[in-house]
């Protein structure tokens, strides 16, 4: 790995820890948009993508854990854990061209659902939407390291208050990318370039929950969402044409 590799690798980690850090969410989103491109291949991304959310949202749960219900938590985990293992072990057996296009498609679809319709949820902590979006969590994190949509589908209207939404999405991040880590380890997918990208994101990920933190209540979430959506779609265009 050259030393602009792990610049642009340390630069991404500033923005998508900042992002995750405002609007609860958006780190995987935004870094696999890039990682991807830097690694030698989609599965090292994934693994590189997991291990820094992990390791992100771990700081930020420390602050707001006496808002976790974890009961809340459970049901969608576990659902999680049975879709993600089978996805992950799809990524090992098929091409990086094809996981490409796959996700485009999705950084499309998931930005247009949520900057059009992500407001139209009625959802409760019920089996009735934990089945659905855990299974769809644990297939985007295993493919892409991206399940943070789905899961955010699922806990933000079922959540009564922002504090107790922040920490329970937290929580679920940390645990869900330790049990992606474990198996992506298993299929061989840590590498020695995992391992530098890593050393290379740790600064940036302080750095961007610092400013995430100060910028909170200056800057408004939703028109940051709203940009990141953006993003998302040119994102997922330049992902397909290659």
């Amino acid at each position: 790995m050259t030393t602009i590799t792990g610049i642009l690798i340390l630069t991404a980690s500033v923005s998508g820890s900042f992002i995750q850090r405002v609007c609860g969410f958006g780190f995987g989103i935004f870094i696999m948009t890039i990682l991807p491109h830097l690694l030698p291949s989609l599965p090292e991304a994934t693994a590189l993508s997991g291990f820094l959310s992990m390791i992100q949202s771990s700081l930020v749960l420390i602050s707001v854990y006496k808002h976790l219900h974890i009961k809340n938590l459970i049901g969608i985990f576990v659902v999680f854990c049975i879709t993600s293992f089978f996805a992950i072990r799809f990524v090992g057996s098929t091409d990086n061209r094809v996981l490409e296009i796959i996700l485009g498609s999705v950084l499309i679809c998931l930005a247009v659902y949520f900057l059009f319709f992500s407001k139209q949820n009625n959802v409760t902590p019920t089996l009735k939407w934990q089945i659905p979006l855990g299974s769809l969590s644990g297939i985007m994190g295993g493919l892409f390291g991206m399940h943070g949509p789905a899961a955010v589908a699922y806990f933000l209207p079922s959540e009564k208050t922002k504090e107790s939404y922040l920490a329970i999405a937290q929580a679920y991040f940390v645990i869900t990318n330790i049990y992606m880590s474990i198996i992506r380890a298993g299929n061989g997918f840590v590498t020695s370039d995992v391992g530098y990208g890593l050393l290379w994101a740790l600064p940036g990920i302080v750095v961007g929950i610092f400013l995430g933190k100060k910028v909170f209540d200056k800057v408004n979430p939703d028109l940051l969402k709203k940009i990141i959506y953006i993003y998302m779609i040119v994102a997922g265009i330049i992902q397909i044409i290659g």
